[in-house]
């Protein structure tokens, strides 16, 4: 595993070295990208001296500002419905998959050995399993030794893509959690604290004893997190790796996907890791300056192109190659600026 850039939990900047004349692009949102956009951003500015400016913001804080025309593009976690899209003047894409996964800070307790039912998950972060031996979770864990110690629930604290996958996969697979809480990129909890941003939850469950929350994967990799293993549509045992995310993926239907609105949750397959998602970029389709236009998808491009080792190296899911195809014409269709294509397919 590579090591990754370090993060901070203010608002980030992937900035690259620029000089006098270098066009820049902006962008604004998802946490859950950051590493691999960064890392992509590094490496277009060697190449082309394209500087982009990258604020990690959250997902509703990326919407928020492509709405008010802020940022030249905006990046969400959770993609929006078409006739949203629409009334917002917006298109979407995916740009890279990944995974969400559960991490713990349990005394004893070792990467991948505590396994989760998805009643078990979600009735934690419902606040109805409080102890770490409890019966249910002993039950999933035989010959485990679980603490007689509190739970306490971290969760994001900010409007967020990861939670909203998170709720999402919730959402599915319990009723209670449907009634009481939903889906949403920032949702009422019934229990726990709040962190901001992938950053602020990996630091709190690190280091609060008892602690249980949800990163993006790369976050657990990096900062070194103890994930656990969960139970699948299949009834499986898996564990978090790019190639249970390539399972959950592999599947997907984006020609069918009005908007490219697709969810990647609760997906089946014997290695399917039920937290998978995309992350999505979204732009005008009405641009004012076609050179920024062209600036903005031309970076994408080349991620397309170019990218897909570094988003492995980090543990991201490449978008298949017959999905960038009908990104590319979509493109070409609908980003205009003066009436004409900003974009040659």
């Amino acid at each position: 595993m590579k090591k990754m850039m370090p993060f901070v939990i203010t608002a980030l900047v992937l900035a690259t070295t620029a000089w006098a004349g270098t066009m820049s692009i902006s962008g604004a949102g998802a946490t859950f990208p950051y590493p691999v956009y960064a890392k992509w951003a590094n490496a277009y500015a060697a190449q082309t001296g394209v500087q982009l400016n990258y604020q990690s913001i959250g997902s509703g804080g990326g919407i928020a500002q492509i709405k008010a025309k802020t940022v030249d593009f905006g990046a969400s976690d959770a993609p929006l419905t078409k006739d949203k899209l629409d009334a917002f003047g917006l298109v979407q894409w995916p740009q890279i998959m990944g995974g969400v996964v559960p991490v713990v800070n349990v005394r004893g307790i070792a990467p991948n050995q505590l396994k989760l039912t998805p009643t078990l998950l979600a009735n934690i972060f419902l606040g109805k399993v409080t102890r770490w031996n409890d019966p249910a979770i002993a039950a999933a864990n035989p010959g485990l030794k679980l603490p007689n110690k509190g739970i306490t629930v971290v969760h994001r604290a900010d409007g967020s893509g990861t939670t909203w996958i998170f709720t999402n996969y919730l959402d599915k697979i319990s009723r209670e959690w449907h009634r009481l809480v939903g889906t949403a990129k920032a949702v009422s909890w019934p229990t726990g604290v709040g962190g901001k941003g992938n950053e602020g939850v990996s630091a709190y469950v690190q280091r609060i004893r008892g602690s249980i929350g949800y990163v993006e994967f790369a976050y657990a990799l990096q900062n070194r997190m103890t994930t656990v293993r969960l139970q699948n549509r299949d009834g499986r045992w898996v564990t978090a790796t790019i190639s249970s995310f390539q399972a959950a993926a592999a599947n997907a239907d984006w020609a069918h996907a009005p908007g490219f609105y697709l969810v990647l949750t609760d997906q089946p397959g014997e290695k399917s890791w039920p937290i998978t998602g995309a992350s999505f970029i979204l732009v005008h389709t009405s641009q004012k300056n076609p050179a920024k236009a062209r600036a903005v998808l031309s970076f994408f491009n080349w991620a397309f192109a170019h990218g897909d080792a570094m988003a492995k190296g980090l543990d991201y899911v490449p978008i298949p190659d017959n999905v960038v195809r009908m990104i590319k014409a979509m493109w070409a269709r609908r980003i205009r600026a003066g009436g004409q294509s900003v974009w040659a397919k």
